[in-house]
């Protein structure tokens, strides 16, 4: 029992007639009469009463015909469904970000909003270390990283380039300095993100190199807290800039710059790398593109060299 069969049986009920119904679908009348003989069969029930000559439905074509109706209809739903995909008139995208790339992601989905307002948009907050399992098992279809994936079935486009700032209260003795040496740094309390980074591996190094301690007095669970903590005088921080922008506009914090301290971070968008992307994520893709292309740095639109 397929779709044409149905399609054949529901015009030979509505037109209650073979001849009628061959016409309708623009084949031969003997053709009908073949293919309701072949569906009988395979149901073992007699649709159509032989005695008429008006195609009157038997008591099990009447509940077929139902069936029929719905199925027909199911498919005409899922043509329109598919057109409203391709053409943006319905769709949803799941990302994944964590505290930190979710900030790039804002202005971005606020862009793809204002162009796709049907779509539903849906992040889902994700250890960074996860989210390219994350992708390659379908749970999202794009994820945002601070550092460029091992996986070799992902594929990586650098779309923002970030650096580490290290930021202090206004009240703090450095504020009014514009730049410090590292080494004049070892007496510094440093509120630290409690999870453990590529990024805090190097400025762990650097510390090092310079023969200075590194006092990480205080961890704290987010970004937030961090900073405002550091507001409050508790000590400083080496954090994203794209997460203090706000606070440097409006004097919450300081920034003062650390010349061995030059630690860059690329913002990246990973997905699969064999798969079909989705109409939904072409279109988000083409955002990204050309809102990198109209405001310049920090942004971007580069895939990675061997991804």
């Amino acid at each position: 029992m397929d779709l044409v069969q149905m399609e054949t049986f529901l015009a030979v009920a509505e037109e209650r007639s073979f001849s009628r119904a061959a016409a309708r679908l623009h084949r031969t009348q003997p053709a009908v009469s073949q293919a309701i003989a072949k569906l009988e069969g395979e149901l073992g029930e007699v649709l159509f009463e032989r005695s008429s000559r008006d195609g009157t439905l038997t008591d099990a074509g009447e509940l077929l015909r139902e069936y029929a109706a719905k199925l027909l209809n199911l498919r005409s739903e899922a043509a329109v469904a598919l057109t409203e995909l391709r053409s943006l008139h319905r769709g949803r995208l799941n990302l994944a970000a964590n505290e930190y790339t979710c900030l790039y992601l804002l202005p971005l989905l606020d862009e793809f909003r204002r162009q796709n307002p049907r779509i539903k948009l849906a992040v889902q907050r994700s250890l960074a270390s996860r989210i390219s399992d994350e992708v390659l098992m379908h749970s999202v279809e794009i994820g945002v990283l601070s550092f460029r994936p091992d996986e070799a079935q992902v594929k990586s486009m650098v779309v923002y380039r970030d650096e580490l700032v290290f930021v202090v209260n206004p009240r703090h003795p450095l504020a009014k300095e514009e730049t410090v040496s590292i080494r004049q740094l070892g007496a510094q309390n440093f509120i630290a993100h409690n999870i453990s980074s590529p990024q805090r591996l190097k400025v762990i190094q650097a510390f090092k190199r310079h023969k200075t301690v590194l006092h990480m007095g205080v961890e704290l669970p987010s970004l937030e807290a961090i900073k405002r903590f550091v507001e409050m005088g508790n000590g400083v921080a080496l954090v994203p800039g794209l997460t203090v922008r706000t606070e440097l506009q409006s004097g919450a914090l300081v920034r003062v710059q650390i010349p061995e301290l030059q630690i860059e971070r690329k913002l990246r968008l990973v997905y699969r790398k064999q798969a079909s992307l989705s109409h939904v994520a072409l279109a988000f893709l083409k955002v990204v593109e050309a809102y990198a292309a109209a405001h310049g740095d920090p942004y971007c639109f580069q895939p990675e060299r061997g991804i």
